[in-house]
């Protein structure tokens, strides 16, 4: 199948071209995002392979269709970014990877909750620098601590498993209760008691209508003073803001993130050389007790090579059958706020 895949980097191009070896597509690369501007590159392609900052609206959708594409396929489990209900009225199929590496993520999630509370990025630019005082960089036991799991599916459930090994109290919320989380001593409770009793809070939901800004001005005044708030999920869960504002008071001791909300203009490029221009943005990074990263949760070398393998996968279905196992139906369960 002729496919066009966009937004690619180097490690995509080695990835799916290893990948392809069994597949056969016929794969062109375009460096650039989807968008208004390129969008026309992907005239005359059947399929078109996207990522998570390739944002594809109802207009967008329709100028495919007409260039031929009936099929979308996403290299990411997410697809808040795709307009599902536009999708359907123009009897395209989009298809995902629902789990490219779970244990990835969740490692991450983990990095950034030893980082900030041993201070680790801290620390190390001091030794750089031959300040060996460790002033400043106090942290506490995870062992004993509470943590709250928003969101229990795979990622979540293996970030709960990590945690356990810690010796933590787990507390969970999410519409289904996960038997392998209950196996753990997780005790379900209600957002508002995740809230008010957690020590570490790690996001591991969905971005849905129901959950952007899921972490909001509320919703941190309902947390203990000083909590850690962990997101490798998606940007739109926090409310950047009103994170802001909760490091400021202190509701908020610690903040890692590998996702923000206006990240699309930002992660995954160089801009080294360049001023950026989110005031936002620049405003977390002056926080010490606040670690970004740019969306490399997912970055292992085995989910390279799985979200190649079933793209890939999925496309050869779609092809050969017109429907996917992976596919993405509007009717897709949304979990409440």
């Amino acid at each position: 199948m002729k496919v066009a895949f966009f937004n690619t980097k180097s490690y995509d191009r080695q990835s799916f071209n290893a990948a392809n070896q069994q597949h056969q597509h016929e794969i062109v690369f375009f460096e650039s995002h989807l968008s208004h501007e390129t969008v026309s590159l992907a005239i005359g392609f059947p399929a078109v392979c996207i990522f998570i900052n390739d944002n594809l609206n109802a207009d967008m959708l329709a100028t495919l269709a007409q260039g031929g594409t009936k099929l979308i396929a996403l290299r990411s489990a997410g697809f808040n970014h795709v307009d599902l209900a536009a999708v359907t009225k123009l009897e395209m199929t989009i298809v995902r990877v629902p789990a490219y590496s779970p244990y990835a993520v969740a490692e991450h999630a983990i990095a950034l909750i030893l980082s900030l509370n041993r201070k680790v990025h801290r620390a190390y630019n001091r030794v750089r620098e031959g300040n060996f005082s460790i002033e400043g960089l106090l942290g506490f036991d995870l062992y004993g601590a509470t943590v709250g799991v928003i969101g229990t599916g795979r990622i979540g459930a293996i970030f709960a498993q990590i945690m356990c090994g810690f010796g933590c109290k787990l507390l969970g919320y999410d519409t289904y209760q996960d038997p392998n989380c209950l196996e753990l001593g997780m005790e379900y409770v209600a957002i508002d008691e995740l809230f008010a009793k957690s020590d570490i809070i790690s996001l591991h939901c969905p971005l849905t209508p129901d959950t952007h800004h899921l972490i909001d001005i509320e919703a941190i005044a309902k947390m203990k003073t000083g909590t850690m708030l962990i997101n490798t999920s998606r940007g739109g869960l926090i409310d950047t803001q009103a994170a802001i504002d909760g490091l400021k008071s202190g509701a908020i001791g610690y903040l890692g993130i590998d996702v923000y909300e206006q990240e699309a203009d930002l992660f995954f490029e160089d801009l080294s050389n360049q001023v950026i221009q989110d005031d936002t943005f620049q405003r977390l990074l002056t926080f010490p007790n606040v670690i970004v990263t740019g969306h490399q949760a997912f970055f292992t070398s085995q989910a390279l090579a799985n979200i190649a393998e079933t793209t890939l996968s999925n496309i050869s279905e779609f092809e050969q059958s017109e429907s996917c196992v992976n596919e993405v139906k509007i009717e897709t369960a949304i979990a409440p706020k």
